[in-house]
């Protein structure tokens, strides 16, 4: 929920409460709802606002606790706000309003840096201390929120997207050399801090950075799952049944509090297990005219667009207010324009326009929605995984590059102009660095550690958050519930795997949801004319890669290109993506933005 913004000054300066005023403004569709400026010397903050919790004036923002000194922008939900509330009431503090910025202010003043250990829920947000000038940042443990900062010595300047940063101007807008490597080649997976610009960077998730005002700052992380299993936890095999309670007791306790809200919340039904489950777990506990959506494409290279039979079946099955949106083809061209300008990032994969335009559907009926999402990286879902399961700890790397890396270092000289290759592989020595830390003992431990802390967070989490914010709508997503991700962090891997992959999920869904959902094949968000790149399709990708604009910037080798417009559908990533449409996106990104 929501948009922020701020600047902070170093340099002796008032904040610049104009470019703050230009970044909120560029957040419009993020909190459609209202909108507040406030600056103190050398602080400025700015806010959109999409209401969710408190519908009333008392919870605007940016919020200001006279009593306190501290003034608040915050983007989220914290879903133990009540709980948090009672305790702080408890403890004499007084409230204006009934929303959880107000908790989150609080919670600030009493537990310090420490308030984000207590807080259950998605979330990134400032305060400003009045007396000290102190400005702490900070960003739930899965990264579902995000918080972007461009930063030089006179000042720093934060927003809850890319673009608002861009709108406020003054932005070093040159490619990221190393962003680039991760792009073309950990599946377009740029970690923190980096972006695809130099002059943006985003703070990390699971971390609080406090900023002094001289410009000094210091992080801290508060939040790792380890990927190891105690002792006194399950243990192996025989111990699935105890695996399978605990999960979905665990999936049970986060769904229900991704229903914390003063208005009505919805769910995004793919027809896959996933969505199929959260609208089961909402069932059992007596939801009643549960809203559910569905989204379909035409049919394209011989690809369906839908997996319809799937979410009427989950939708009959369960009695919900079922909505079937069927998108024509001519709405499809027009909305990739959209959905490139929405990214804070460029995102490759090809649902971002599915879920464009479905938030755009969705939108019209409720403001809330739960959704599907992290439950592949976090249960190992993917076909990724079973390779990896026999693979020796040590050769870890190795073995997750050859299945997941989009190609090897080496196949870029062919790809990107000399000026924009690197000597040294970056994404490997990334991946290397990370799978060289403490715990996850088992080569699968340490791929799903990586996925979940790092491939989450900057693919399907942001691109969930940017599609559906796009449109003012909130998706929340329980499978990233982080007790629940630590449970699933200690599970067995062989319990994971098993079944083709989420098995303990899959026993925890039996007897819930429908076997024909939970045996079925895998499924995914279809979106078949961009996987199979033809007709006006191919006609966009072309007019992008070879516009003045890209040809200015000369990032690809001509002939490469050529190659890929000739035959798009021949040439495809490890994961069998559209190696030329990997490209178009990056292009189109950046002439959406103007860079």
């Amino acid at each position: 929920m929501c948009g922020l913004s701020g600047e902070l000054r170093f340099d002796g300066a008032l904040a610049d409460v104009d470019a703050v005023a230009r970044m909120t403004a560029a957040m419009e569709p993020r909190g459609p709802d209202g909108s507040g400026i406030w600056s103190q010397g050398p602080v400025a903050l700015g806010h959109r606002r999409l209401k969710i919790i408190d519908l009333s004036e008392k919870a605007a923002q940016p919020m200001t606790d006279s009593e306190l000194g501290l003034t608040g922008v915050f983007n989220g939900c914290i879903y133990n706000y009540r709980e948090l509330r009672a305790e702080l009431l408890a403890e004499g503090y007084r409230f204006f309003s009934t929303s959880d910025t107000e908790v989150l202010i609080k919670a600030y003043h009493r537990w310090g840096l420490d308030c984000v250990s207590r807080f259950k829920g998605m979330f990134a947000f400032a305060i400003v201390e009045r007396d000290s000038g102190l400005v702490m940042l900070g960003r739930d443990r899965l990264g579902i929120k995000p918080l972007y900062l461009t930063q030089d010595g006179a000042r720093l300047r934060f927003a809850s997207t890319l673009p608002a940063l861009l709108a406020g101007g003054g932005v070093d807008t040159d490619l990221d050399l190393v962003a680039l490597h991760h792009y073309m080649t950990f599946h377009s997976v740029v970690p923190p801090p980096r972006t695809i610009l130099s002059g943006v960077a985003k703070l990390p998730p699971a971390t609080v950075r406090t900023i002094r005002p001289d410009g000094a700052f210091a992080d801290h992380t508060y939040w790792r799952p380890s990927h190891t299993r105690s002792p006194e936890q399950f243990w192996p095999e025989e111990s699935s049944r105890d695996w399978t309670a605990a999960v979905l007791e665990s999936l049970r306790t986060a769904v229900d509090r991704r229903m914390v809200a003063d208005v009505p919340v919805g769910v995004l039904l793919s027809g896959g297990l996933d969505s199929s489950l959260i609208v089961a777990l909402l069932a059992e506990a007596g939801q009643q005219g549960l809203a559910t959506f569905s989204i379909g494409f035409h049919a394209a290279g011989g690809e369906a667009g839908d997996e319809f039979a799937y979410s009427d079946l989950v939708a009959e099955h369960f009695g919900t207010d079922h909505h079937k949106i069927q998108i024509d083809d001519s709405r499809l061209l027009p909305a990739l324009t959209g959905a490139v300008a929405a990214m804070s990032e460029p995102m490759v994969s090809h649902d971002c326009v599915a879920f464009y335009l479905l938030s755009q559907e969705v939108s019209q009926h409720v403001k809330v929605v739960q959704s599907g999402q992290g439950a592949d990286e976090v249960f190992a879902g993917y076909d990724w995984y079973p390779p990896l399961a026999d693979v020796p700890r040590d050769g870890v790397t190795e073995a997750y590059a050859k299945v997941f890396f989009d190609r090897p270092h080496s196949a870029l000289a062919e790809t990107l102009n000399a000026p924009y290759l690197l000597e040294g592989d970056a994404s490997e020595a990334f991946v290397r660095e990370h799978f060289g830390r403490p715990g996850a003992e088992t080569a699968l431990d340490a791929a799903l550690r990586l996925d979940t802390s790092v491939m989450l967070v900057d693919d399907p989490v942001k691109r969930v958050d940017n599609m559906t914010m796009g449109w003012g709508l909130e998706a929340r997503t329980p499978f990233l519930d982080h007790d629940l991700v630590e449970l699933a962090a200690a599970c067995p891997p062989s319990l994971k795997l098993a079944a083709g992959g989420k098995g303990v999920l899959k026993n925890a869904a039996r007897g819930i949801v429908p076997d024909e959902v939970i045996d079925r094949p895998k499924g995914y968000f279809p979106v078949p004319a961009i996987r199979h790149l033809s007709g006006p399709y191919l006609d966009l990708v072309r007019e992008a890669l070879t516009s003045p604009a890209a040809k200015s910037r000369g990032l690809f080798r001509p002939a490469y290109v050529e190659r890929l417009i000739a035959a798009p559908s021949d040439h495809r990533t490890t994961l069998g993506a559209s190696a030329l449409w990997q490209l178009a996106l990056l292009e189109l990104w950046l002439q959406s933005h103007g860079l």
